[in-house]
């Protein structure tokens, strides 16, 4: 864990220090006039708006909770993320406390336990310091001596909202802007290897972990904290959560039994169990039955994360070289 920010630190600052240095930053009218001073994060939930939480040397003024997007449930508070002003420059931080979380998950009948890992997240941030696919920071401990992760907030968008934003039908869609994005994916799917090689996983790869950003253009890998376990295959997990975001970018949305019983009843008929998808059994993996001029090739690699999948990636290099074939298809 390195911290290599530069900047004047202080061991101590008092309540009016502080309240001069947010006044560099806020408006008057918000500057408070009460600072409460944090440098132990175990209580995250105590830790309010408004607040300065002091992290190493480096204060941080709290504003407001992150909030969790999975299954699309766009406003459930994360307490132990925290949106924050670095008052040595006034830049816009993400701060992840420690929040430990365990379960065990099954797909495709290979059993995974996973659990939220600091540790874990602090060795990535190290490893892909610099690489622009990744979401950057540090870490470092407070004085409870918890791993507290910074990181560099991005304004942007995840993924999935660019693609439903796409105000097209799917088949113009699929010529005119998936070439592209299948590109920008497969340089994704690159960082991942890049993880693999190094003997490290995502953990938690969804298309709500990647993120565009508005100032540069960049899609990024977010979000490193969750590890998983499995004797047999140590990268199967991230594979599997690889196949769903490509699922969705290739069907422009996800494409349901329910939908395709509501506006296409005939289509659904052509359907088996087998074309489904294997971790979220309403959704289609061969989209080539919804979507005829889907390529060949393009359809071999979705068919991977069906339930009629004969085998499966075994690793990154392999999904890569079929991914490579899928979008010469396409060019």
């Amino acid at each position: 864990m390195t911290n290599d920010r530069d900047g004047v630190r202080k061991e101590e600052y008092t309540e009016e220090e502080l309240r001069e240095m947010i006044s560099s930053w806020l408006a008057p009218s918000r500057v408070p006039e009460r600072v409460r001073i944090i440098t132990d994060t175990s209580n995250f939930n105590a830790i309010d708006f408004d607040d300065v939480v002091i992290l190493d040397g480096g204060p941080y003024l709290i504003r407001h909770c992150e909030r969790e997007g999975r299954f699309t449930i766009d406003e459930y508070p994360k307490f132990w993320v925290k949106r924050a002003i670095d008052l040595l420059d006034g830049s816009k931080k993400v701060i992840k406390m420690v929040f430990h979380e365990k379960f065990t998950t099954t797909v495709g009948g290979l059993t995974f336990d996973c659990v939220r890992s600091p540790g874990k997240e602090a060795r990535i941030l190290d490893l892909v310091r610099g690489h622009q696919k990744f979401m950057q920071g540090f870490s470092l401990k407070d004085t409870g001596g918890n791993i507290i992760r910074i990181i560099d907030y991005i304004p942007g968008s995840t993924i999935a909202d660019r693609i439903l934003k796409q105000a097209k039908g799917h088949e113009e869609y699929y010529y005119d802007n998936f070439p592209d994005i299948l590109n920008e994916y497969i340089s994704l799917v690159e960082a991942i290897k890049f993880l693999h090689d190094n003997g490290e996983k995502h953990g938690d790869i969804r298309r709500d972990h990647i993120m565009y950003g508005n100032n540069d253009g960049i899609y990024r890998w977010i979000d490193f904290d969750f590890n998983y376990w499995h004797r047999d295959s140590m990268f199967s997990y991230d594979l599997f959560g690889l196949g769903n975001v490509l699922i969705y970018l290739a069907g422009q949305g996800d494409i349901t039994a329910w939908q395709l019983k509501e506006d296409s009843p005939s289509i659904l008929e052509k359907l088996g169990t087998e074309d489904m998808n294997i971790v979220f059994r309403q959704r289609v993996a061969n989209l080539q039955k919804v979507y005829p001029y889907i390529t060949d090739h393009l359809a071999f690699v979705l068919k991977h994360f069906s339930t009629g999948a004969d085998t499966f990636y075994y690793d990154t290099g392999e999904f890569l070289d079929d991914l490579y074939e899928a979008r010469e298809d396409l060019i």
